[in-house]
């Protein structure tokens, strides 16, 4: 990967939600960042980032894209993997108010809760501490974000709003934030999926 030294390009799943803005923050850091649409899309990345979006529609579409089992199978053989928003719900083990028939990709060790602080009209920004990212805080934009109500034995928590809940996780190659970096001109957790995408070497 040109500038990166990631090896394969790094995908972002482009089936629905915000995925044009990740793939031009991944470029702007030197990815080469392509739309994951098809089976042999996922084939050809070492790394996968999930947008916002809407994970109920997200879900339904991988499904009959056919990507959901390839995405389901380089998870667990250790592809890097970064979720935002939806993407964090779409990356959660459990959903705890998922709509019928709602599923996930699965792989955190966590049970999420879709929606959380309530609408879009309801949406806040706040600088949170991520001490894996540096001292300086993370501006944050949270657009109707979900929340992570429990963290498994597997999964630890980067980061927590003032009254405690959990907005970033962390679990072998797989990150997931509540929140919305690519919207903000600090790219850190990019950066930090990136470098574990050079690390991992991941190749189907």
């Amino acid at each position: 990967m040109a500038g990166s030294g990631t090896g394969a390009p790094v995908g972002v799943l482009a089936l629905q939600g915000d995925f044009r803005e990740h793939i031009r923050v991944l470029a702007s850091l030197g990815a080469d960042a392509v739309p994951v649409r098809r089976a042999e899309d996922v084939r050809a990345i070492s790394g996968l980032v999930i947008p916002g979006g809407e994970s109920s529609v997200m879900d339904k579409l991988s499904r009959a894209f056919g990507v959901a089992e390839p995405l389901q199978e380089a998870i667990a053989d250790g592809m890097p993997v970064y979720g935002t928003c939806a993407g964090l719900i779409m990356l959660s083990d459990r959903i705890v108010d998922g709509i019928a028939g709602q599923q996930s990709l699965g792989g955190l060790d966590i049970a999420v809760r879709r929606n959380a602080f309530g609408p879009q009209t309801e949406s806040f920004e706040v600088d949170l501490d991520v001490p894996k990212l540096g001292e300086v805080p993370m501006h944050a934009v949270f657009i109707r974000a979900p929340v992570v109500d429990e963290v498994g034995e597997k999964a630890s928590a980067m980061s927590t709003l003032d009254d405690g809940r959990v907005v970033a996780v962390e679990q072998g190659n797989l990150l997931g934030t509540s929140f919305h970096p690519e919207i903000t001109n600090d790219y850190r957790f990019h950066e930090y999926f990136l470098e574990r995408v050079r690390r991992v070497g991941y190749s189907s």
